[in-house]
Parts: structure tokens; sequence; C-alpha cells
């Protein structure tokens, strides 16, 4: 019988498993907390949500932000890319990735990083920590 390699470390060939994988990718992250991102966001980075509508409806948006769907959102942040956002307009370009609560983004920011979006981050706690900072929310 046999059975699926068990990795015990990241690095190693087989499976990795989400914590590991998350705690991998945020090791090249310099995340950010939500005044962080707001003092960003007014500096010229870009605030993205990659939280699904339901979740968007239910709870707000964050004023500015660039709402892209996480199945989209390489296609659209690639300042090389056919179907680009207006938005990305360079690899330099500092752009903060806003999840529901801070799991998401860091694989979405990790997928950017190797694009060549250097900049990439996301928001620690995601959306729900910015709303608990009290941060602005709009309906």
């Amino acid at each position: 019988m046999e059975t699926e390699p068990v990795a015990t470390e990241v690095t190693g060939t087989g499976p990795v498993g989400i914590d590991k994988l998350l705690e991998r990718v945020r090791e090249d992250l310099d995340r950010i907390e939500p005044r962080e991102a707001f003092e960003a966001a007014a500096e010229g980075a870009l605030l993205v949500d990659i939280r699904y509508a339901a979740l968007r409806e239910r709870d707000g948006l964050i004023p500015g932000a660039l709402v892209v769907e996480r199945n989209e959102l390489e296609w659209r942040l690639d300042p090389l890319g056919s179907h680009r956002a207006a938005e990305a307009t360079s690899h330099d370009l500092r752009v903060v990735v806003i999840c529901n609560e801070g799991y998401a983004s860091s694989l979405a920011a990790a997928s950017l990083k190797t694009l060549g979006l250097h900049r990439a981050t996301d928001l620690v706690g995601g959306f729900q920590a910015w709303k608990a900072e009290g941060l602005p929310v709009t309906r």
C-alpha cells in the first residue's frame, strides 16, 4: 500500500499544508497593520479589496480601495498585462491586498510579488481589523 509523502519542512518536495505555506509566504511580505495601510493609501499606495461580493455587501467597502475579485487579481494588477486595471501603472506600485481576515490576502500578495510587484503586501487581520480599528468604511 502506497501512502502520500508527508512533508516535514516547507522546502521539502511533499505536501506543505496551508499553515506552513502561509508561514513561508509571509516571511517575504512586509505585512502592515490597519493604521499603516490607511496612511500608505494617503501616500499613494493602492488598496485592493479581494473579498467576494457577499462580504462587501454585508460589511461595506474601504473608500478608495480597488475592488478586484481574487480570481482576476493577477490579470488586473500586472502592469504588463492586456487586462490590467488603470491603477496598475508600475511594478514599483505599493499594493496592499485586503481580504476578510488576512489569510487569502497573504497568498494573493505573494502571487503579485512573483509577477514583479515587489512592494506588494497585505493587511494583517484584513477588512475586519480595518473596521475594528474604526477606519473609514462606506455602505
